[in-house]
């Protein structure tokens, strides 16, 4: 069941269920108004037919015959005349006696001067009356014809409005919930027809600060963002095309010019050195490529404990000397720590090694000197990293792309790579939550500062 659907149908039985409350109540004030109305009018009439009774010269037989000639065209009541002994003194009709009063009857009404009950449809009441420093009972019993009439009528009308009213309710609310849901369907019309090929679409917004905007704000958000990382894929699989088959192609080459003829010792040894370089070259991408890969995970996937920053920095400096033994790199401590904790920080091992790797190396390997150095400096509860080298330096221009994938600037003539260390490095620094940002001078050197929250 649609939502446009189900809230209509769930505000009819809404509206339904008040309508109801509401007729009900008026039911059953307007029956208890009817019940209270005609218990007064039985009272009156039992008064009215006493006075005549003991202050007029009117005969028993007249009043008689007045009930059983106004019974037939009005709705009169049956009285009857007690004292407190039991004794009748006036009946309207004795053959009938609808009432049958009883001494017990006589009694409750003498306790408690007034005694109303029904027999069946009839109201009927019993009432003290004073006449003269004597006491009478009166009975007086009637059916309210008019009255139950007006109530059927009533219900009737309450009946056909309620009815009406809740297929005009229905009508109502489809059309209302149509109307205020046609944004939305004209929003996933327009979503189903937007694809891979073509997240340039965008649902329309009406401008309003309403929920709907919101939502297609939202969504024309989203797919943008998805539009950036189809766009950002894309250059990755070309970059990573263009990487992994220059090096593959070297080799293949070499190989084929290796296997077609003979050649000399030497030869085949120049050949070997030269794939073998271009394997280092596709070893180093590749393990690039799978740092890159650890560092996009969610950091709920990725293993946390506590690390000492200057056994890291160690580490790091150590696994990038054994692969360029000519490099040069030192350690500074620009200030004291007083505790364990301000030196400490929570990470991964693993990744964070790798962040600092990449960048001893890319200091090292962009100086003429080979020589990168890490002054580190404590905050209040942080812990910031400046890798300083004075090599080439990085023009204006590059600086604004230097940490996007693949991207090699003007220093790619200076010494190879294939553009992913600093990216790899800024992710995982932001996996962190650290930052890492980069000041440089174009044959001056280059400042590469990482800021990370401390354990203190």
């Amino acid at each position: 069941m649609k939502i446009r659907t189900r809230l209509t149908i769930l505000f009819t039985l809404i509206t339904a269920t008040i309508l109801f409350v509401f007729a009900g109540i008026i039911y059953i004030s307007a029956q208890e108004d009817r019940e209270e109305a005609f218990y007064t009018s039985l009272r009156k009439e039992a008064v009215t037919k006493a006075n005549l009774f003991f202050n007029t010269d009117v005969e028993e037989q007249v009043l008689k015959d007045i009930y059983h000639t106004n019974s037939k065209i009005l709705n009169e009541a049956e009285v009857a005349i007690y004292d407190t002994s039991f004794n009748l003194l006036y009946h309207d009709a004795e053959n009938v006696d609808f009432v049958k009063e009883t001494p017990e009857m006589i009694r409750q009404v003498l306790q408690d001067n007034e005694l109303r009950f029904y027999l069946g449809k009839r109201q009927a009441i019993g009432q003290r009356y004073d006449f003269r420093g004597k006491i009478y009972i009166l009975t007086a019993t009637a059916i309210d014809w008019d009255g139950y009439h007006k109530l059927n009528k009533l219900l009737q009308n309450s009946a056909i409005v309620f009815v009406i009213s809740i297929l005009f309710i229905y009508i109502a609310g489809y059309f209302f919930s149509k109307k205020a849901f046609a944004p939305v369907k004209e929003m996933t019309e327009k979503a189903r027809i937007i694809s891979a090929t073509s997240l340039d679409l965008r649902l329309k917004s009406n401008g309003n600060k309403d929920e709907l905007t919101e939502l297609a704000n939202t969504f024309n958000e989203m797919l943008v963002r998805l539009e950036s990382s189809f766009e950002a894929q894309k250059q990755f699989v070309s970059n990573i095309s263009h990487e992994l088959r220059t090096p593959l192609a070297a080799i293949i080459t070499e190989l084929e010019l290796s296997g077609n003829k003979d050649r000399a010792v030497h030869e085949y040894k120049l050949a070997i050195q030269n794939v073998l370089s271009d394997t280092k070259k596709l070893a180093r991408l590749l393990n690039s490529l799978l740092d890159l890969a650890k560092a996009s995970y969610d950091p709920s996937e990725i293993a946390f404990r506590e690390l000492r920053i200057d056994e890291l920095l160690l580490d790091a400096l150590r696994q990038v000397h054994l692969t360029n033994p000519e490099y040069k790199m030192d350690i500074h401590f620009e200030n004291h720590f007083e505790t364990d904790e301000e030196i400490c920080v929570n990470g991964n091992e693993y990744l964070l090694k790798a962040a600092f790797s990449n960048l001893f190396e890319n200091g090292c390997k962009f100086s003429d000197d080979n020589k990168c150095t890490v002054e580190i400096s404590f905050e209040k509860e942080m812990i910031s990293l400046r890798f300083i080298d004075h090599g080439i330096g990085i023009a204006p221009y590059d600086l604004t792309q230097i940490f996007t994938p693949f991207f090699r600037g003007e220093n790619k003539k200076f010494a190879e790579g294939n553009g992913i260390g600093l990216s790899l490095t800024q992710r995982i620094i932001h996996l962190h939550g650290g930052t890492l940002s980069v000041t440089s001078e174009v044959a001056q050197g280059s400042v590469f500062t990482v800021r990370l929250k401390n354990l203190a």
